[in-house]
C-alpha cells in the first residue's frame, strides 16, 4: 500500500511538472505573438503609451486598466482573430493560428492585466534584434531611468552618446521617453521621426548633427492626383486613412514605420513586384492579407468597392496594372 501511495504520489509530482511546463511554453508563445504582432500599438508594457496612440481614433486599447473580470477572454480572443470594426484593430486570422491567438490573449491577461509586468522584453534575438547590447548606452533613456531632457553638461561621456542615438533612431518607437520638463518642445510629433542626432535646444552643439531634418519625411507626401476618376479620388482617400501608415503617402514604403517593419511594406512603386501584379490579385492580398508578414486581411474592414477603388488608385498613381 505504501510502495502504491509513493507510486501515486511521483506520478502526480510529474504530471505537475508537465502541466507546469506547458503553461509555461505557451506563456512564451504568447509573449513572441504578442511582441512581433501588437507591441506597436499596445506597448511594450501592455499600456499603450506608444506613437502608433497618438495617430489612432480610437486609440489602442491600455491593457492595464481593465481588469481580467471586466475583459473577458472569449472577448479578446475574438478582437484577436476578427478585429473590430471601427477600430484599427484587424484580425489576426490567417496571420496567428488559434493556439497563438490564445496563448497572446493569456499572456496580455496574466503579463498586463493581472501582474501589471513592465516589460515583455521585445528586444531579442528571437524577435530580430540581434546584438542589441551594442546599444546599451540608450538603454537608460529608453526605460526612463535617465530623464530625456537632461543637459547634455550632466551626463556622461556614454550617456551623451547614449543619448544622441536614442534621439535619432530609438524615438522612432520609444516616444514616450520619461521627461522632468514635460512641455511642448516633447509634443510635437515630428520628434517621433529620427532626427540625424538632433538634440532640441543648446544642446544640440554637443552631437554632430544639425538640421534636424527627417530622411523619412519626404515619403509622408502624397503624389499629386491630376484628372482623376471619381473612383480614383475615392481610392486616394481610402489609400492615405488606411495604407499609407506602413506603405507611406507615395506607397514607397520608405518611412519611417515601413523602415523599421520586418518584413518592409511592398513598394508599390517598384517596377520589379508590381509587374507580376494584377489588379484582382492586389485586391485579393488587400482583402485576405499576408501569413507571416504585418499585411492583416482587409476583407472585414473594406467593402469590396472600396477595395477596387484602392486597387484603382494605386495602379494610375504608383505602377500601372493590369486587370
Amino acid at each position: 500500500m505504501t510502495r502504491w501511495l509513493f507510486r501515486c504520489a511521483i506520478a502526480a509530482a510529474l504530471a505537475t511538472v508537465a502541466v507546469g511546463t506547458g503553461a509555461a511554453d505557451s506563456h512564451e508563445l504568447g509573449r513572441r505573438s504578442y511582441n512581433f504582432r501588437g507591441y506597436f500599438c499596445h506597448g511594450y508594457s501592455g499600456d499603450a503609451r506608444t506613437l502608433a496612440s497618438t495617430y489612432l481614433s480610437p486609440p489602442p486599447r491600455d491593457f492595464t486598466r481593465p481588469s481580467p473580470d471586466a475583459l473577458s477572454r472569449d472577448a479578446m480572443v475574438r478582437a484577436v482573430t476578427d478585429g473590430r470594426a471601427g477600430t484599427a484593430m484587424k484580425g489576426f486570422a490567417g496571420i496567428l493560428n488559434p493556439d497563438e491567438v490564445a496563448a497572446a490573449v493569456d499572456f496580455v491577461r496574466e503579463e498586463f492585466m493581472r501582474r501589471m509586468s513592465r516589460n515583455t522584453q521585445y528586444h531579442t534575438a528571437e524577435n530580430g534584434w540581434n546584438g542589441h547590447q551594442r546599444h546599451r548606452a540608450a538603454f537608460p533613456f529608453a526605460t526612463g531611468e535617465i530623464a530625456l531632457d537632461t543637459p547634455f553638461e550632466r551626463l556622461t561621456a556614454e550617456q551623451r552618446q547614449g543619448k544622441a542615438l536614442f534621439l535619432s533612431t530609438c524615438v522612432t518607437c520609444h516616444d514616450r521617453g520619461r521627461t522632468q520638463d514635460s512641455g511642448p518642445t516633447w509634443d510635437a510629433r515630428p520628434l517621433s521621426y529620427p532626427r540625424n542626432l538632433y538634440v532640441p535646444g543648446d544642446s544640440a552643439k554637443a552631437v554632430d548633427a544639425v538640421s534636424g531634418a527627417s530622411p523619412y519625411l519626404k515619403h509622408e507626401i502624397a503624389p499629386k492626383l491630376l484628372r482623376a476618376t471619381a473612383l480614383e479620388r475615392r481610392g486616394e482617400a481610402l489609400f492615405q486613412k488606411n495604407c499609407a501608415f506602413c506603405h507611406g503617402a507615395d506607397g514607397t514604403g520608405k518611412n519611417w514605420i515601413g523602415r523599421f517593419m520586418e518584413p518592409h511594406p511592398r513598394d508599390l512603386t517598384d517596377p520589379a513586384f508590381m509587374r507580376g501584379m494584377s489588379r484582382r490579385q492586389l485586391a485579393q492580398r488587400i482583402r485576405d492579407g499576408l501569413p507571416d508578414t504585418s499585411m492583416p486581411a482587409w476583407g472585414g474592414v473594406l467593402k469590396p468597392p472600396e477595395i477596387d477603388a484602392i486597387v484603382g488608385y494605386i495602379s494610375r498613381t504608383f505602377h500601372p496594372l493590369p486587370l
